[in-house]
């Protein structure tokens, strides 16, 4: 039964002069409410007539109601059907509407009498340009509702609105007729009941009246410009404290920046926000995105980073960049690019991208610490037209920006502090380490050359073989703590960087030599085999150090090799770029998983204090420090226990080699094999 006519249509059909005009909620209830205490003040006895939109808006009225009814008889109330306002017993009429008629969406309120006339009728403004933004986490701001409609002391108008509501009450109560009939009587002339109009101009409302209207309206205007910009500082706080709450819950940069990639995503309303951080590389994998629907999807995509010039610009200036497709990069200045001009070559990239993914226009902003680029926010606008991004949403991407910096630098130094504190567990077992090496490796020979000391000392009739013996014993055990003392130092110097390298071209048949000639005089090597070609060009290294590296080798596999096993030494050409040298034995070999650690400081193999042979386990940590600051690489291979060692380490060839390399001797092989026995 409900008509889906509009009142206020109804009368500017018949009053097509009258101009409506916009009104907020405020200003509504503010004008209702003067015409009720004109009423109420008066001593008229007037024709009233209120249509609310919901009944609950009623009973916030309904005191007032309750006393207007006590003026005039005629007084009736229209609101939305429900069972308790049409069963309610009131003073006045009280006429339940349908919830498909228009007035569901109207606010009338009119007063027709001797001495004071006046008509509110208005629509709510649902739709337009004008709506207010609903903004997440803000309360609903009832006070920015608007409707469109007249407001008007004109008689005429008055009378032409109280004979179409009127009407409407007639069709919801039929059982009013008499009623209704007997106030049209009274209060409508004969051509209005008769649906004729008098052609008169409408008078305006008084001056005061529309001064206090405009003033209303004027400030509901800065009280909803006060709501908006509330609301929005409040969204920017909650948005701040979430990824901020994120920060102090993770240290994990992927966490922070999934979360702040979609709050921001959010809040700002735009197609797509990636965050991502910077690198060397001359591209990102993007794995932090937020998206509309319908907008593809660059997770997992790789992001240009070395060829983009937004990036780079942004890299350069350190401040936050704006771009509209088509428009100039900027090489410097302002950081936003806002006059169109000829494309740049450079752009020509960025349009390629920006036409792949659909971006019309988009927002860089760098994450920054101490002028160091971290990373980087950007938003993308994917509408066929390029926009300008307002101040409000810069600043607040800028605001996030800063707290994902602070988030990066947090988890920097969370990492940079846990390898801090495995350095300082390796230190302590290194300490350990340290600890039970000297006391083993110094207390022992010190202990012996004591006792062989004391027993010449204390026997001066001792035998002279068994005199000579203990000199022996006393001069091993003084060449073995010699020893021990000069890999602590020679580690030392090697590791806080005070030795002076003395680069030059080298012959690597020289520096084998060389080393070969020291381990003659120790009667435990194995026979040894050396395999190098003549033409193997010349290698660039400090010839001390590498004569050392080859010595300690030798030491190791002579070491852990049998008087009948079988120790080689080999060199190629690796890459064009580096000589490889490997020292192999047929000794007793090394684990698989323990091929890395043989290099650290103090290993052994059977542990400090119950091992079969001598040593420091400082020899091989010492070759890695010679090689690597020689720009080589070292390392070991083992098949596993009794099946051998290999150790390997690279150097680099030397440039403009030509006229240095060794000339081949006529009649000879290319490569010279010679077996050397130990003995």
């Amino acid at each position: 039964m409900g008509n889906p006519a509009s009142v206020l249509d109804e009368l500017l059909e018949v009053l097509p002069t009258l101009r409506p005009q916009m009104y907020f909620k405020t200003s509504l209830t503010a004008l209702s409410h003067a015409m009720e205490d004109q009423v109420l003040a008066g001593n008229d006895c007037p024709l009233m007539i209120a249509s609310f939109q919901q009944e609950r808006f009623y009973r916030q009225e309904a005191h007032r109601y309750l006393r207007l009814a006590e003026i005039t008889p005629q007084l009736y109330v229209l609101a939305a059907a429900d069972t308790k306002f049409a069963d309610g017993a009131a003073s006045h009429e009280t006429i339940p509407f349908d919830t498909k008629d228009a007035l569901v969406d109207e606010w009338h309120l009119v007063v027709l009498g001797e001495q004071y006339t006046a008509c509110l009728i208005c629509r709510e403004h649902r739709h337009g340009s004008h709506s207010p933004k609903p903004s997440a986490g803000a309360p609903a701001l009832d006070q920015s509702r608007r409707f469109e409609g007249i407001w008007t002391l004109d008689r005429h108008v008055c009378e032409q609105a109280a004979h179409i509501l009127l009407q409407r009450i007639a069709q919801y109560r039929p059982d009013l007729e008499r009623k209704v009939t007997q106030a049209q009587t009274d209060f409508l002339p004969d051509d209005v009941r008769q649906g004729l109009s008098r052609g008169t101009e409408i008078a305006e409302s008084y001056p005061f009246a529309q001064r206090l209207v405009t003033y209303v309206q004027a400030s509901q205007y800065k009280l909803l410009k006060a709501y908006k910009a509330m609301a929005a500082q409040e969204n920017r706080e909650r948005l701040i404290n979430s990824i901020t709450a994120a920060i102090r819950q993770s240290l994990n940069p992927t966490e922070v920046f999934a979360i702040a990639t979609h709050e921001l995503g959010q809040e700002i309303a735009t197609c797509r926000c990636i965050i991502y951080r910077s690198s060397h590389a001359t591209s990102v994998e993007i794995q932090h995105e937020f998206r509309k629907p319908g907008v593809p999807s660059l997770k997992g995509k790789s992001w240009p980073l070395l060829d983009n010039p937004l990036f780079q610009t942004v890299n350069r200036q350190q401040e936050s960049l704006t771009y509209l497709c088509g428009q100039d990069i900027p090489a410097s200045g302002s950081p936003n690019i806002e006059s169109p001009g000829d494309t740049l070559d450079n752009a020509s990239i960025i349009q390629a991208l920006f036409d792949e993914w659909d971006i019309s226009s988009c927002l860089l902003v760098p994450l920054i610490y101490q002028e160091r680029l971290l990373g980087m926010i950007e938003l993308h606008q994917c509408a066929p037209t390029s926009q300008s991004w307002n101040q409000h949403d810069i600043r607040l991407v800028e605001s996030v920006a800063a707290q994902l910096s602070v988030a990066v630098i947090q988890a920097e130094a969370y990492a940079n502090l846990e390898t801090l504190n495995q350095q300082l567990e390796a230190l302590e077992q290194t300490r350990s380490n340290l600890i039970a090496i000297t006391g083993h490796e110094l207390r022992t020979p010190l202990s012996t050359i004591r006792i062989c000391l004391e027993s010449i000392f204390t026997e001066p009739d001792m035998p002279a073989d068994m005199r000579q013996v203990m000199l022996q014993t006393a001069m091993e055990d003084s060449d073995r703590m010699q020893k021990l003392v000069q890999d602590f130092l020679t580690l030392s110097r090697l590791e806080s960087g005070r030795i002076e390298w003395n680069l030059e071209s080298l012959s690597l048949n020289e520096c084998v030599a060389l080393a070969l000639s020291s381990r003659r005089s120790n009667n435990n090597c194995s026979n040894l085999t050396v395999s190098i070609p003549e033409e193997l060009p010349l290698i660039r290294g400090d010839g001390e150090w590498i004569v050392e590296v080859l010595t300690k080798l030798l030491d190791n596999a002579c070491k852990f090799t049998e008087p009948t096993g079988t120790i080689s030494i080999q060199a190629s050409v690796k890459d064009n770029s580096q000589i490889e040298v490997s020292v192999s034995d047929s000794g007793r070999g090394i684990e698989p998983e323990r091929l890395e650690t043989v290099f650290e400081r103090f290993y052994q193999e059977e542990g400090a204090l119950r091992r079969s042979v001598g040593g420091t386990g400082l020899g091989l940590a010492i070759c890695r420090q010679i090689v690597e600051a020689q720009g080589g690489k070292i390392w070991a291979m083992s098949a596993g226990k009794k099946q051998g060692t290999q150790i390997y380490f690279t150097l680099p060839i030397a440039l403009q080699q030509s006229h240095q390399r060794p000339q081949k001797r006529p009649g000879k092989k290319s490569v010279r094999t010679k077996k050397i026995l130990s003995n």
